[in-house]
């Protein structure tokens, strides 16, 4: 039986693959983007498109409610195109934001929809130095410096406000450096994980009765994927048809 679902960043990286997947499952979904130009492509891609900022609270709010929602999925980032290092210094900080205040709206509003369910993206490579493979239960860098502790920071708050959010059962799927369409990138450093196969990871943590944090990558030196892959059914391997 399919879910009423709506995903936040639907028109980056991960939400344009996502929501094919979505759809072929049979949930119903109501995507958002900030540009209207882009509703169109979302539309022809089987979801209803919604044009909303996540830092206008109100706005928010009204849209989640009005979608009538089981589960909220997060794929919000304000990432240059090609990650553009001229360019990743401002929106470092910008995507730090996005984690901060833009998921502690997006929790709120969640939770006046009655949601049951809140799965967001984060990254898996902020942890704090120590043994590898990192699990899960490791600890994330909060001693970190410069502009890591910018990101860091976000991410820490990102899952606080996520993993918090009783009684909402919040998933956060730590994601390796993506590649692949629309990534601006046909590989990526280790940890990597393509990016439809990072989307498939979020449909799973919705058909999964699952919660709590999941590093989401190719088998690597650095992150244990052990427990995605044993408890969501995650495939490394998966790429859409």
């Amino acid at each position: 039986m399919g879910h009423r679902i709506f995903l936040a960043g639907a028109s980056g990286a991960i939400g344009r693959r996502l929501v094919p997947q979505l759809v072929a499952a049979g949930h119903q979904v109501t995507a958002t983007t900030r540009q209207e130009a882009k509703a169109a492509d979302l539309r022809r891609l089987g979801a209803d498109p919604v044009v909303v900022d996540v830092f206008d609270a109100t706005a928010l709010r009204a849209a989640v409610v009005a979608a009538k929602l089981e589960i909220v999925i997060h794929q919000l980032t304000d990432l240059p195109a090609g990650l553009d290092p001229s360019k990743m210094a401002e929106a470092t900080v910008r995507n730090a934001r996005i984690r901060d205040e833009g998921t502690r709206n997006l929790v709120e509003a969640a939770k006046a929809a009655g949601a049951n369910r809140l799965i967001a993206q984060s990254i898996a490579w902020v942890y704090a130095p120590g043994a590898e493979p990192h699990a899960e239960t490791d600890a994330l860098d909060s001693n970190a410096v410069g502009g890591r502790a910018v990101s860091v920071g976000g991410v820490i708050a990102l899952e606080k406000h996520v993993l918090g959010a009783s009684p909402i059962t919040g998933i956060v799927l730590r994601y390796g450096h993506l590649y692949g369409p629309g990534t601006g990138a046909e590989s990526a450093a280790e940890p990597a994980v393509h990016v439809d196969a990072a989307a498939y990871a979020a449909l799973l943590a919705v058909e999964r009765d699952a919660q709590g944090a999941f590093n989401v990558a190719e088998p690597n030196r650095h992150i244990a994927t052990d427990k995605a892959v044993g408890e969501l059914g995650w495939r490394a391997g998966f790429r859409l048809a």
